[in-house]
This record gives C-alpha cells, structure tokens and sequence, in this order.
C-alpha cells in the first residue's frame, strides 16, 4: 500500500514507516549471521573466518547495490511527493535499465579480480580456498542483490515499508533452513551457505521485482511513462554516485582494517568476524532507518513541507535512540554468550576478542544514530556534498587511527579507531543539518503538522 509520507504527525508517521524497515533489515542481516553461525558452529573456526574475510569484499558490492537504491528511492520519492505519476514510472524504468546495465560491469570484475582481492588483503593460507569459494559463488548472485535492492528503494519511496519485509522474512527464515541442509545434511562446507544465500535471495528478488511491476500499473498517471530518461538518470545519478562512493569508500576501508586484522591470525579474524557481524546490525539497521528518513524528507521537500524536515529530525533521533537502548545493554552485558553463539569453545582469543570489540564499540551507537539521522535528511534533500564530506572525514580518521593504534595496543587499538571515527563525523553530519535549508522554515498558523 503505497503511503503519503507529507501529512500526519512526523512522529507518529515515521513510527509506522520505520518499524517494518527495521524488521526487514534485521531479517536482511540474517542471511549473513546465519551463514557464520553454521560454518562456525558446523564446520570450523577457520570456515568462519573465511567467510567473514570474504563479507569484506563482498561489502563493495552491496555499496553499488545501495547506491541504487538510495538515487532512485531519492527521485521516485520526490516525484511520488508532487504527484508527477508518469515521470516517476519512467524513473523507476530507468532506475531498473540503469542497474542491469552496472551489475553486468560488476560481475565481470568479481569474476575477474575476487582472488587479487584476497591476496590484496593478506587472507592467510588457511582460510584462501574457502574465502574464494564463497566469493565465487556470491559474485553470480548479484543480479539478485541489485534488482532487490532497487525495488526495495521503490516501495520505500511510495511510503510502503511492509511489502518488502514480508518478502525478507520469509526468504531469510528459508536461507537458515536452507544453510542448515546444504552444511549439515549435505555436507557442502562453506559453499553450502553461499548457495543457500544465492537461492533464497533469488526468490525474493523475482517476487520483489514482480510486486513492483504490478503496483505500477496500478497508479493511474495522465501523462504515458518512458522506458528510459537520460534526465532523470542524471537526476539518480546525481544522488546514486555520491552514495555509491561513499558506501564503496566505507568497504574499501574495512577492506584496509581486514588486512590489519588478518595480520593477528586466524583466531583473532574468528573473534572479528563473529563480532562484526552483531556490529553490521545494528549499524545497518540505523542506516537503513536513516533511508526511511531520506523518503519521508524527499517526499516532503517535494510537497513544500520544509518544516516538516526539523520535526523529522527530532523524531529520527528518539526512534534510533529507543532502537539503540536494547542492543546496546545486550552487547555490552551480554556479549560473550552471542559470540558464542559463532563459535564451539566459550573461552580462547576468538571469543575474547569479539567480546572486547562490542564492549569497546557498543556503547557509541548513540552518537552513530545520529550520525545516520542527518544523513538521512542531507541524502533526501540532495545536500550530497556535505554527506560525503561527513563520512569520508569518519572513514579516513577510522582508518588512519587503526593502522597507527594497533602498533601499540594491537588488536585492541584497532576497535577504539570506531568510536573516534564516529564522534567527528556525528559532529560534522549534525553540523550540516543545522545549517540546511529548512533552518529558518516555521510551522504554519493553520496547521499542527
């Protein structure tokens, strides 16, 4: 059902928006803690590092899938908002065209450059084979992790957050299943889970993408829609590249702290792999919260409502914080037992090094929420360059500060490298917000909304 995110309390509006995009996106992360927690718990800790040294690369991937995503939820959710129905068909039209034409490009280079890549980031011995399979299989999954993607972004830009969570809680419910028979039953190791994954999110994408299709026939449009727009895909452009960079500078960087971290062993890359996975959660789940907010802004500076932006700020920011509360009470008190759950030994470097990296990261999540609130309205209101300035800024001080503190502190430097990163690019990101256009914009005499 498709949704007019410009009326009503903004509060209570991005409430119902939100929530089913949280689910959907904790159902989303399910495909990847269920591919560690089987490898882990039935083949090996070195299968499980393997599998989360190839998440690294694969992370390069979903940043073009996301860039999808967020350049046509942006322009489909601004012509949804001032009721251009033609142009925004042509632009989801577009949108579709545009993302086969790069997926095709980014197979040819997986295909290509996935074994560079390991040796590129020092992937010990050990865990190489497994890493490439994995990868391999993975890379000719990715029409299914794009055409997903953007059809996601659609239903999010017509105001429907629901669709797409029924869509991921059936297919990841079936890929633990699924990972469970391929590993177990059938003993396929770590190429098990990456066809599990390859299967299960191949449903979804046709059934997403058919979904779509439907619920654009069904909005009546006065003017006929084009099967393509070199205008509006410059308008995508214009928000898909910034994004897609900035999601592509963010894997190339873990790329670099992958290789940092794989230079302590196996079991240090197990304990980070475990951990990281329960990290990428929640940070996916504020930045996919963070998307909702760019639809709800994109729709209403469509409208003309830029008041409604400062009262969608302040809603964003208690909703992340009340997401925020549990995870973080959760990670910090009970830490050891969820890494546990990866892994076959309660005590040893692997499982005491996820542990310390939760207690020292956890915590921060508040100061990252908010981070991911204003890029949310800076990415709706197209303000990209201020964006990436935000987040390249966080990126290279994470970066820069791993390399140097692990000299010193080892491994333990490296995960205090997040929060120092996080604290200057919340600042940055707040800053920017402030000063957007809609600073000065009132609340009408004649309206509470």
């Amino acid at each position: 059902m498709n949704k007019d995110l410009t009326v009503g309390e903004p509060e209570k509006v991005l409430w119902r928006f939100c929530l089913p995009l949280f689910g959907s996106i904790i159902f989303q992360q399910l495909y990847n803690i269920a591919d560690s927690f089987v490898v882990g718990k039935f083949v090996g800790e070195n299968a499980l590092a393997a599998v989360g040294n190839s998440y690294e690369i694969t992370l390069i991937f979903i940043a073009f899938a996301f860039g999808c995503n967020i350049g046509c939820s942006v322009i489909v959710s601004r012509l949804f908002g001032t009721k251009e129905y033609g142009e925004m068909k042509t632009a989801v039209y577009t949108s579709l065209i545009a993302t086969g034409a790069l997926c095709g490009l980014l197979m040819l280079f997986g295909i290509l450059s996935c074994d560079w890549l390991l040796q590129l980031i020092h992937t010990p011995e050990e865990v190489l084979a497994d890493s490439m399979i994995y990868l391999d299989i993975y890379v000719w999954g990715l029409p299914f992790l794009f055409f997903y993607n953007v059809c996601t972004g659609i239903f999010s830009a017509l105001g429907d957050s629901k669709t797409p969570f029924v869509f991921l809680a059936i297919s990841s419910l079936s890929n633990i299943a699924v990972d469970i028979l391929f590993v177990k039953a059938f003993g396929m190791g770590v190429a098990g889970v990456a066809w599990a994954t390859f299967l299960c999110q191949g449903v979804s994408c046709v059934l997403a993408v058919i979904f779509v299709l439907r619920r654009l026939a069904a909005i009546k449009s006065e003017q006929k829609a084009k099967a393509f727009s070199w205008l509006l895909l410059g308008r995508i452009a214009v928000i898909a590249i910034p994004s897609i960079l900035q999601q592509s500078f963010i894997s190339v960087g873990n790329i670099v702290l992958q290789s940092v971290i794989n230079g302590f062993g196996a079991s240090v890359m197990a304990g980070y792999s475990a951990a990281v996975k329960l990290n990428n959660l929640v940070i996916t789940s504020l930045t996919t919260l963070g998307n909702g907010i760019s639809n709800f802004t994109s729709q209403n500076i469509g409208a003309g409502k830029l008041y409604r932006v400062k009262q969608g700020f302040r809603a964003g920011v208690k909703i992340v914080w009340m997401v925020c509360i549990p995870f973080v009470l959760l990670y910090f008190l009970t830490g050891r037992y969820l890494v546990y759950l990866f892994m076959e030994d309660i005590t040893g470097t692997a499982i005491d090094t996820g542990v310390e990296f939760l207690r020292i990261v956890s915590p921060f999540y508040f100061i990252i929420s908010v981070k991911l609130v204003a890029d949310g309205i800076l990415r709706g209101s197209g303000l990209m360059g201020r964006f990436m300035i935000s987040t390249f800024t966080d990126l290279i001080l994470r970066v820069a500060l791993a390399f140097a503190l692990s000299v010193p502190f080892g491994s333990t430097g490296i995960w205090c490298a997040w929060p120092m990163g996080w604290i200057l690019g919340a600042t940055l990101s707040t800053l920017f917000y402030h000063n957007g256009p809609w600073k000065e914009a009132a609340v009408p005499a004649d309206t509470s909304n």
